[in-house]
């Protein structure tokens, strides 16, 4: 199954999550878009997050967010073939 443009903002949403506290949430504000919004909305369907804006990352969310970060930092990584 190929990213689609709404797993990828769902994914650009959880990026954005610190993994190092469970204490910090983020907040998607309407001015962010309409794309971030209905993303935030999707995660919190999912189960990922505590409020359709956001809010905290569950159990199953901070697993997610966890795997789509170090994720993003491995693709990032230049490659030493």
């Amino acid at each position: 199954m190929p990213y689609n443009p709404e797993l990828a903002e769902e994914l650009n949403i959880l990026n954005q999550f610190n993994l190092e506290t469970t204490q910090e949430g983020i907040k998607v504000h309407a001015a962010a878009g309409s794309d971030a919004v209905a993303a935030a909305q999707r995660l919190f369907d999912k189960g990922l997050t505590s409020l359709s804006d956001g809010g905290y990352l569950t159990e199953l969310g901070r697993s997610a967010a966890e795997h789509s970060q170090s994720l993003l930092l491995i693709l990032d990584e230049p490659c030493s073939l």
